[in-house]
């Protein structure tokens, strides 16, 4: 899998399989999952602490710390595709109308290298 060749709608299906080969659907509920792209989402940030700008390019060309951020993105988005499953949103639809709604909010002429 890749993203160029692989849809959302996929990666929905891979991680729903997963959680119903284990019968984890009864825990798998908004509150719970909601909870768990929060908790998954600090492990990230974990790697990012006290860290200057100035020292970002070493982690990228480190290759063992690199591997673990991976993890912890996938975790994130693993939680996000099955929260998504569970309250039937359609990811693709959701983010193309919240970047409708950003683009309204943030002019890029009025916000072009800005971050306020």
């Amino acid at each position: 899998m890749n993203d160029k060749q692989t849809t959302v709608g996929e990666l929905v299906k891979l991680v729903d399989k997963f959680v119903a080969e284990r019968d984890w659907q009864p825990f798998h509920d908004p509150k719970n999952l909601s909870a768990s792209i929060a908790i998954e989402a600090a492990e990230l940030m974990e790697h990012f602490q006290w860290l200057r700008t100035d020292e970002l390019s070493a982690v990228r060309d480190d290759p063992i710390a690199m591997a673990a951020i991976r993890e912890e993105l996938a975790d994130v988005l693993a939680y996000v595709l099955s929260f998504a499953s569970q309250m039937g949103i359609d990811l693709a639809s959701a983010l193309a109308a919240k970047m409708k709604k950003n683009a309204v909010k943030y002019p890029a002429d009025q916000f072009k290298g800005r971050s306020r």
